[in-house]
């Protein structure tokens, strides 16, 4: 689409109908604080020719993907996507659908609607999941005010261990959605003590699985805690690969089951659109956000889909809704569906094994660089490692040789914690043995010049 600018009599015509003096009085709702003051650094006045070359350098600037040899995880993962994938999503009867406000249109979309949520049903380990939400970190806070409901009850524990990204989104909705958070200082390799914070007023306990630090979890014990004393457990995955190797979350006793999904079917995108999943128990559908699509038969026998529930306010009276989320990521979640389709069980386990035998042979190529240790007891396809010097600085001489070796914790905690040598490292099927054993020789030459 060209853009094409009005002028100055163009734009005082159209402030004079709608009885303003100024573009500014347009946005005095906004604090001046944040508020730009002069116009973004951007050339004035040129050519499309030349407008496109100055974006494509601008973008030239990022170091994408395919560009270096990637070793980042922390919630978001470098997995190869097959090319059925994005030929399917783009046929025009899915690109051009828009969400299924209405149960009679869209049976395609509604299909495989029902398909992906018997999906993510069955890798959770759940007995119901909803037609997606917008990301991991969105569905967690669903997740907790759906506890809430429940259970008629506003205090709420979250492991320490969950990512800092997820734990913010929560608490930004406790804040205007007046609930409490509470949570044990965060200590690397030490076990939390979750079960003693538990009490008869505690609305539901939020952990993640593996942790972000990488760390695996059974949280069956917890499970029963929690059931103990009235609470529900949510379980946050941000791989959900690792579901293919890993005791589902459901058959430790989750109640309720949020994800991320980009792992399958969705780029990286530098940082979405993704696809959040979400499951629960059968007896707790009914306060389940979002959207369920469900099989029928239609009066000659013959088998359709229908939108059975849909939540929202625009559906259902104002105070009956359970949450304010407007739509699903339908195309994100037919990539899911169709990668996972395409991986099918036996594909899905293997994926899986490989990802872990990847950063298997990592982690032991970069323990045997001396003064690097690997917090980790278990792990699924990311750890976390203490180096010698500043992970900040190492990081930054990786990349000058095409390496995207890891992330600083320092940048999700800054310096409260004393963090400044931990790294976070991923491995997945995209990287090669070689590319493996070029990092551990890289890495070992940062640090020792």
């Amino acid at each position: 689409m060209r853009y094409l600018p009005i002028s100055d009599a163009d734009r005082q015509r159209m402030l004079a109908k709608i009885g303003v003096a100024s573009v500014d009085d347009l946005f005095n709702h906004i604090p001046a604080a944040v508020r730009l003051k002069k116009p973004l650094d951007l050339p004035h006045h040129q050519g499309e020719m030349e407008v496109e070359r100055h974006m494509t350098a601008l973008a030239a600037k990022n170091i994408g993907a395919t560009k270096a040899s990637m070793f980042l995880g922390a919630g978001a993962y470098n997995h190869h996507i097959p090319a059925a994938v994005d030929h399917l999503i783009q046929r025009g009867e899915f690109l051009t659908s828009y969400t299924p406000y209405q149960p009679e249109l869209a049976q395609g979309t509604l299909q495989y609607l029902f398909e992906f949520q018997t999906q993510v049903a069955m890798i959770t380990g759940m007995e119901v999941a909803n037609a997606s939400m917008y990301d991991g970190s969105t569905a967690a806070a669903e997740a907790v005010m759906m506890a809430n409901r429940i259970t008629k009850r506003q205090e709420v524990i979250v492991s320490s261990l969950v990512h800092p990204h997820y734990l913010a989104v929560i608490e930004t909705h406790a804040r205007f959605g007046g609930f409490k958070v509470a949570s044990e200082p965060m200590v690397i390799g030490r076990e939390e003590k979750l079960t003693k914070m538990i009490h008869d007023q505690i609305s539901c306990v939020v952990v993640q699985t593996p942790d972000f630090f990488g760390n695996l979890h059974d949280f069956t014990e917890l499970a029963k805690a929690c059931q103990a004393k009235g609470a529900l457990l949510i379980v946050i995955v941000t791989e959900i690969i690792s579901l293919g190797l890993l005791k589902s979350p459901g058959e430790m006793g989750a109640d309720i089951v949020v994800a991320e999904g980009q792992s399958l079917g969705n780029a990286l995108s530098f940082g979405g659109p993704y696809v959040g999943l979400f499951a629960t128990r059968e007896k707790y559908i009914r306060q389940m956000p979002g959207r369920l699509a469900g099989q029928t038969t239609d009066a000659d026998g013959k088998r359709g889909w229908v939108l059975t529930l849909s939540t929202r306010e625009q559906h259902i009276r104002r105070e009956k809704a359970t949450s304010n989320i407007c739509t699903n990521s339908g195309l994100c979640a037919l990539a899911f569906t169709i990668h996972l389709s395409l991986l099918g069980e036996v594909g899905f386990r293997r994926l899986a094994e490989t990802n872990h035998a990847r950063a298997s042979l990592l982690a032991s190529e970069i323990g045997k660089i001396r003064g690097v240790s690997i917090i980790n007891k278990t792990f699924f396809n990311e750890f976390t490692v203490v180096l010698p010097k500043s992970a900040k600085i190492t990081v930054d001489r990786l990349a000058s040789h095409g390496i995207m070796g890891g992330i600083p914790m320092t940048r999700f905690y800054g310096r409260q914690l004393e963090l400044s040598r931990v790294l976070l490292i991923c491995a997945t099927e995209m990287n090669t043995e070689n590319e493996i054993e070029s990092f551990a020789k890289v890495l070992r030459k940062v640090l020792n010049d």
